[in-house]
């Protein structure tokens, strides 16, 4: 479900922060649908607690999870948090046509990464 890389430069909370939002969004995380307790991902993971509670913190606050005082954390279906996300990551694909434009690459070969063909 989530797996940390230690060798990845991002800290373990965007790393499990990323990881979650990309099973909600995705569905694998049905809006309302618990998930683990701090306790329980930071044993599983076998990570500080302190780490997985940032990661929750954020998730809230972008509106992916919602929390419920003595009942836990659960995956929230937010129409704004989706906005938000994807207006990001639409500017972040921007930059990087741009950038890949600049080094050469053609239309059609962009067309084809995002179409899920080889790399060019």
């Amino acid at each position: 479900m989530i797996a940390i890389d230690y060798r990845d430069t991002r800290p373990i909370y965007e790393q499990v922060r990323d990881s979650l939002r990309d099973l909600i969004v995705t569905g694998v995380i049905a809006a309302g649908e618990k998930v683990p307790s701090v306790r329980e991902l930071a044993a599983a993971l076998a990570i500080n607690p302190n780490t997985i509670q940032r990661a929750y913190r954020e998730l809230e606050s972008e509106g992916y999870l919602c929390t419920v005082p003595g009942k836990g954390s659960f995956a929230c279906e937010s129409d704004s948090a989706r906005l938000a996300r994807r207006q990001e990551l639409s500017g972040r694909f921007r930059a990087l046509a741009k950038e890949l434009r600049a080094l050469g690459m053609t239309e059609e070969d962009m067309m084809e990464l995002i179409r899920g063909g080889e790399d060019i």
